[in-house]
């Protein structure tokens, strides 16, 4: 650990400046002149101090923004201006992967070669995929009849309010970033509390490459009558994109109410992750493994929820548990470190709690369910990598979003009994299924109620497949053409032709 502390970071320097507000092009400090610290979760030391937006500010950021389509350079620069920018924009991320990489280990914990290798590669692909889409909004003609020429023009939505958690802040930032500026909105964006900083750095980005003032606005804070609820409240906003939990989810769409904004939502997951006898059992444990200790567990499609057949279980179990017990915790900016700490004490404490309710439900503790407490991971918000084998699905910890690296095993017999029980939670983000057997394969992905399935892998993505949920995961698609649909609006044209 000493190691990893003395390493220089690209980061130093950055990290030393008060970070402001990005309201009109230009970084100001809150309204209220408060600040609030943002702390690394591996060791529980502050690493910079950021502005403390408040209603105040999201009102200031708003008619910024609102001026940026009505009236500034946005509204009337060609499709392929703004595909420029989008392009110079991730090319200059790309330019300083290394610096952004260890910017989001420092604020999320996570290993640095997942931030360095995932976050960051993919934060530049989805803004090069949006990029592309700039000149490809397009209308449509229709043959009413021939005393018409009716078309449709496609259009910004407007002013966008986006929301963004703390598992994935690069990432989830350039999610809700690419499409929204593709089609000509202009933006208020706001990070999570517990990890603002990469965003800040995409902001300062964004104003270098030539990106006009107003269209991006970022306004750091809290959620809940803060700077969260004013975005969701705000009149004078048109769409709010949100990324989180369900509970959340439900506050902002009661608060979108006042002028009947658009919303969309990705929010929880309990994703079923079965296996078959049939499965290659080694890829299936890589799999499961991948599907619920990567990033630390924080990942709303997490398979935290297995499934194996009775012939397979103990087989699968035992090789499950010897592999997750060789696994290296410590600090994200270690190259070694497999899984890092938790974001926050809140978060870890959490899972912790959820831990001892399983047990007291009667579910048996394989491995970890713990927070480390000697040595150099005592100080940070670490839990141990848990897997709990007996799980019965009516458990709290099987219906429930534990977020974090705790695994429910849950043995099945048949086909039938294990498609009802997949299906029998409030959620619907994701699922995975591991056979031989293409017709199996098949069936299940139909059969299954979520937005994504994976067929003998786990966690792929890419900007061009849509993302998002059924049931109280959400609404509306991220990423692939589908998320042009959240971002603007059809209006329909006639012309009279008639003599």
């Amino acid at each position: 650990m000493a190691v990893v502390q003395e390493k220089k970071l690209l980061c130093e320097e950055w990290l030393k400046q008060d970070k402001k507000l990005l309201v009109d092009g230009k970084w100001v400090a809150a309204e209220s002149g408060k600040t609030f610290e943002t702390v690394n979760p591996a060791t529980g030391k502050v690493i910079a101090k950021v502005a403390e937006g408040s209603k105040a500010d999201v009102d200031k950021a708003v008619k910024a923004a609102r001026k940026a389509v009505e009236e500034g350079p946005w509204r009337k620069m060609a499709a392929a201006e703004r595909a420029k920018l989008l392009y110079k924009l991730a090319d200059e991320i790309e330019k300083r992967a290394d610096e952004f990489a260890q910017i989001e280990t420092l604020d999320n914990g996570k290993p640095i070669k997942e931030s360095r290798w995932v976050d960051v590669v993919q934060t530049v692909e989805t803004f090069r995929y949006y990029a592309g889409w700039c000149t490809k909004l397009e209308g449509e003609t229709t043959n009413v009849n021939s005393n018409f020429f009716t078309y449709t023009l496609r259009e910004p939505v407007g002013v966008v309010g986006q929301i963004i958690p703390w598992n994935f802040p690069m990432l989830m930032a350039a999610w809700k970033l690419g499409p929204a500026l593709a089609c000509g909105n202009a933006v208020v964006l706001k990070p999570a509390e517990q990890t603002p900083l990469t965003a800040l750095r995409i902001g300062e980005l964004a104003c270098e490459v030539g990106i006009p003032d107003g269209v991006l606005n970022i306004i750091t804070g809290f959620g809940p009558n803060a700077a969260g609820s004013a975005i969701s409240e705000h009149m004078d906003i048109d769409k709010v994109a949100f990324t989180g939990e369900d509970k959340t989810g439900r506050e902002i769409v009661r608060a979108s109410m006042g002028n009947l904004k658009r919303v969309s939502l990705e929010l929880g997951g309990k994703a079923p992750n079965i296996v078959f006898a049939d499965a290659d059992i080694d890829a299936a444990v890589k799999g499961a493994i991948m599907g619920i200790f990567f990033n630390q567990g924080q990942v709303c499609c997490a398979g935290s929820r297995l499934f194996l057949e009775k012939g397979i279980h103990d087989e699968f179990l035992s090789k499950l548990s010897e592999r997750v017990g060789k696994m290296r915790q410590g600090n994200g900016l270690d190259e070694k470190t497999q899984i890092g700490p938790q974001v926050s004490k809140e978060q870890m404490d959490r899972i912790l709690s959820y831990c001892e309710i399983a047990k007291k439900e009667g579910a048996q503790l394989v491995c970890g369910g713990e927070h480390p407490t000697e040595g150099d991971l005592a100080d940070g918000y670490f839990v141990k990598p848990t897997i709990f084998s007996g799980v019965n699905n009516t458990m709290r910890i099987a219906q429930e979003e534990v977020f974090g690296p705790v695994l429910a095993v849950i043995p099945f017999s048949s086909m039938e009994e294990v498609a009802e029980q997949a299906n029998k939670t409030t959620f619907g983000l994701s699922g995975a299924v591991w056979t031989r057997d293409v017709k199996k394969a098949h069936k299940f992905a139909s059969h299954i109620k979520a937005g994504t399935i994976w067929v003998n892998c786990y966690n792929m993505f890419d900007p061009q497949m849509p993302f998002g949920g059924y049931k109280m995961s959400g609404y509306g698609r991220e990423l692939g053409k589908h998320s042009i649909e959240l971002y603007t609006n059809i209006k329909s044209v006639w012309m009279n032709l008639a003599d």
